[in-house]
């Protein structure tokens, strides 16, 4: 089992309050991701409950009981953080089973629990290698894998892919994925990169300044944003948010449309613009147009469309697709 629960949990340094007071029920086996912008204490969060940070006020449960004063070795998580941190005097199977050891476990239940997981893994002809002799995807896994072999009531990931390079993220974002799938094990992930969120995620927490946005779904955050934030923060490239007077709808402060939810041809009906700039990547088109009517727009187009700089064109927007925002930017349903 590996249900968390945080109930009013509050961080402050002296007057400086980080966490104001979060509340967040996450259910076993589930894959949960806390996602938002440098600062915005999604890492002090993990790292309260992995017990590396003091709470200053509220509780932590794991499985019911209450681990705030509970030290973190005795929690039953284990994390893996944004560097590898592997001994480089040790080969593949020493850095795997090194809690192991220190847990006095006996050497064949320690050989059985590092062959396992190295299996899961692929990593089993890497166990005799030393870290120096992996690439930064392989010394990643041998992480995991020390991870894996606590058999952990959950896994904290902090980070674990930000050093690597973008294609190799996105195949150690996969193997991630199905390794808990796998082994149904909870599993909370700390990035900035919304793309992991939405690709990763059962649920997503979106945090901002400490504070718990919305926590929903992928699809719950894009499709039914519950304020401005979340609704700037989920989806690239970013909404379009129209706040002119003009532009009042149904008592809606704000519109939104986002880029993939609008029109664009050379005449007919809709708000004119001037196509600034054209960004053209073959499987989609991005254009960035300037209106006078409400200043500038963010168009997604799928495939190669024949527009250019200078060009004049008309925007509409998918009217069963606009996002309404009251004056204090909660989303109107």
């Amino acid at each position: 089992m590996g249900s968390i629960t945080l109930q009013d949990v509050r961080k402050a340094f002296g007057p400086h309050v980080v966490i104001p007071g979060a509340n967040l029920q996450i259910e076993d086996g589930s894959f949960v991701v806390f996602v938002g912008a440098s600062g915005c204490g999604k890492t002090t969060l993990l790292r309260m409950i992995a017990g590396l940070e003091d709470v200053t006020s509220g509780r932590i449960m794991i499985d019911g009981a209450n681990v705030v004063d509970v030290p973190p070795a005795r929690r039953g998580l284990s994390m893996v953080f944004q560097s590898y941190a592997l001994y480089p005097h040790m080969s593949v199977r020493g850095n795997i089973a090194f809690g192991l050891k220190m847990a006095g476990l006996p050497r064949p239940e320690i050989d059985r629990k590092v062959d396992a997981a190295a299996a899961i893994l692929n990593l089993t002809s890497y166990l005799d290698r030393k870290p120096r002799e992996l690439s930064g995807g392989q010394r990643q896994r041998v992480a995991i894998g020390r991870a894996i072999v606590r058999e952990p009531k959950a896994f904290l990931f902090d980070e674990p892919l930000s050093n690597l390079d973008a294609a190799l993220r996105v195949q150690m974002r996969q193997e991630v994925t199905r390794l808990q799938r796998q082994l149904k094990t909870t599993a909370i992930y700390v990035t900035h990169d919304q793309v992991e969120a939405m690709t990763m995620a059962d649920r997503i927490v979106v945090l901002n300044a400490g504070s718990i946005e919305q926590y929903g779904t992928p699809l719950e955050l894009y499709e039914r944003p519950a304020n401005l934030f979340v609704a700037g923060f989920i989806g690239s490239p970013r909404m379009n948010m129209i706040e002119r007077e003009t532009e009042q709808h149904r008592g809606a402060a704000t519109i939104g449309v986002r880029p993939e939810h609008m029109t664009v041809s050379r005449d007919g009906d809709g708000w004119s613009g001037t196509v600034r700039a054209a960004e053209h990547l073959g499987s989609d088109t991005f254009l960035y147009v300037d209106t006078p009517e409400i200043g500038s727009i963010t168009v997604r187009c799928v495939g190669e469309l024949g527009l250019g700089e200078g060009d004049s064109v008309r925007l509409r927007p998918d009217p069963t697709r606009i996002h309404r925002f009251d004056k204090s930017g909660t989303a109107i349903r």
